[in-house]
């Protein structure tokens, strides 16, 4: 296919993560969003992000005692991105609200790449209500009407933003439900005085596509009808749109799969859950991929330049990573180990971690069914094991404010961290974002996840450490389900079934004594094979590059 031929695509999504100083995102979803439009750039492909400015960013988090505090995280678009010389307006409750924008471009790393544009919404305007002035303030903020003004910036005013900017596309990319307001917007464009919808809401099918990305039904943006309807307006006739978002709630998701001619789920296992969960769609499988450049260590970089050549823009010649020496892929882990600890004595002010030491990390959301705590299910069990056995554990993540069980999580963690300080060392990183993220999955030994079966919807940072030579040690969920070879790539929690905590603590442990830790101590060539085959089987397919060819060959070109 043509540059020519090539679809032109908008993305939209509530966050997307820039960089690590644009705080535009939360967690998971933004830094796929990201992930997705820096391969977008290197493959010079034609696509258009938008989502919020979110002004004062999602929130810094600050430990006390064990207790996480949250903090604005302000930043000004003016310092990244240049404003965009116009606006335009949607209906919110009767109310005008202008919205302005700022354009951002997102550089490709690779030869022949092409900038990405992105467009991130802004109501903080001054024709704008102060109440509406704050809708782009707070990622994820606010009470239910909050939310609602949010994603209808984000649908209607992302659509007539790119119209206003002459931006004809071929394609809308819904990133979760959040953006599914513009599916009526769309429509509303079609339909004509007197018209029947269903010829309209065809024509507005094979111009979008969804991915959901969460089997968790909280994921799953529902608001009150009550609310919904004096909120748009005149928008659509209130009776179309609840027949499309449900008969008692509107339903995000539910809305966007009935305007959406291409459905996905973010990896296999998911995609069946989805299909599930919503029964008589058709939901597709992509599994989602990292940005190889992005994620991988400094040291990693200059190895696979001088091994991989062209693995940056071809990651799949990351299947060829078995060609890099061993003792050359020791060094860069080395390299990359030795600058996690340093940053981890830094941050924390106590140099309690050793190089030579087996490193398990575990980073990612701090909410109960990521079970950050399986781990320490059994004390005496992982004492036994440490004692063998010398282990340490890096721990990073965020709850969400209104996360209490999250936040006591956390707490949890810190209680433990003081009670094995002698046996396990454990430290938790504050505030996990980009940055320190690529630091821990470059730097620890082992990736260690253990959602909730089958609540993990793909989980890509352990793709992130496989890019970095670290093994994954996971819950057979998501993507794992797909890159998972026993011993080969890295070792499964527990088996593939019913959901059983007590099976996985069990599990985790024996993998740990029986296999990973001996393999680690014992046989440092074979760990070395190991850790080269992740990269090989696991880098090679689970990247971003391979996620986007397929979106565009299955997707957007239909």
């Amino acid at each position: 296919m043509s540059p020519a031929k090539l679809p032109r695509v908008a993305y939209l999504s509530m966050e997307i993560a820039l960089a690590n100083d644009i705080p535009t995102y939360s967690g998971g979803l933004g830094v796929l969003a990201g992930d997705t439009l820096r391969s977008a750039a290197d493959l010079a492909l034609p696509m258009v992000g938008v989502t919020l400015a979110s002004r004062s960013g999602y929130f810094r988090q600050r430990l006390e005692g064990g207790n996480q505090h949250e903090a604005q995280q302000p930043w000004s678009p003016h310092e990244h991105a240049q404003a965009v010389p116009l606006k335009v307006p949607i209906q919110l409750c009767g109310r005008e609200v202008w919205v302005g924008a700022w354009d951002y471009r997102i550089g490709g790393r690779c030869e022949g790449s092409q900038p990405v544009q992105v467009l991130l919404l802004d109501t903080d305007l001054p024709e704008n209500h102060p109440q509406d002035r704050a809708l782009t303030a707070n990622l994820y903020g606010g009470d239910a009407a909050y939310r609602l003004g949010q994603e209808l910036v984000l649908g209607v005013g992302g659509a007539r933003m790119l119209a206003a900017l002459g931006l004809q596309m071929d394609k809308y990319h819904l990133n979760e439900g959040h953006a599914a307001f513009l599916t009526l917007e769309l429509l509303r464009q079609q339909l004509l005085p007197g018209d029947s919808p269903a010829a309209a809401i065809e024509t507005v099918r094979a111009r979008c596509v969804f991915t959901t990305h969460t089997p968790v039904p909280a994921g799953h943006d529902q608001f009150d009808y009550d609310l919904v309807l004096p909120s748009l307006g005149d928008l659509l006739a209130h009776d179309l749109v609840r027949s499309l978002g449900g008969a008692e709630r509107l339903n995000m998701t539910l809305l966007a799969l009935k305007l959406s001619g291409w459905v996905n789920g973010v990896a296999r296992r998911h995609a069946e859950v989805s299909r599930g969960m919503f029964p008589g769609y058709e939901v597709h499988a992509i599994t989602n991929g990292v940005h190889p450049w992005t994620w991988t260590s400094d040291a990693h970089r200059a190895l696979y330049d001088r091994h991989v050549p062209h693995w940056c823009h071809e990651p799949e010649q990351l299947i060829h990573a078995t060609r890099i020496p061993l003792d050359a892929l020791a060094q860069a882990h080395a390299a990359a180990k030795y600058a996690l600890l340093e940053f981890a004595a830094a941050a924390t002010g106590r140099r309690v971690l050793r190089q030579e030491r087996l490193t398990l990390g575990f980073a990612r959301r701090m909410t109960g069914y990521k079970r950050p705590l399986l781990l320490f299910s059994d004390l005496e069990r992982l004492r036994a094991i440490a004692r063998r056995f010398p282990l340490q554990v890096v721990v990073a993540g965020k709850a969400h404010p209104r996360d209490e069980d999250g936040k006591r999580h956390i707490a949890a963690l810190h209680e433990l961290a003081a009670q094995l300080e002698q046996e396990v060392p454990i430290v938790f990183l504050p505030d996990y974002g980009m940055d320190l993220a690529r630091r821990i999955v470059s730097g620890v030994d082992v990736w260690l996840n253990t959602p909730q079966r089958p609540l993990e919807a793909s989980g890509t940072s352990g793709m992130k450490a496989a890019l970095n030579g670290v093994p994954n040690l996971s819950v057979l969920d998501g993507w794992w389900l797909e890159g998972w070879e026993e011993g080969i790539t890295g070792w499964a929690v527990g088996p593939d079934g019913p959901h059983d905590p007590a099976a996985d603590a069990a599990s985790l442990y024996d993998q740990l004594e029986r296999v990973v830790a001996p393999l680690y101590y014992e046989d440092p060539t074979g760990w070395l094979h190991l850790a080269r085959e992740a990269i090989a089987r696991n880098g090679s397919q689970f990247n971003a590059h391979r996620m986007l060819r397929r979106y565009v060959l299955e997707a957007y070109a239909r």
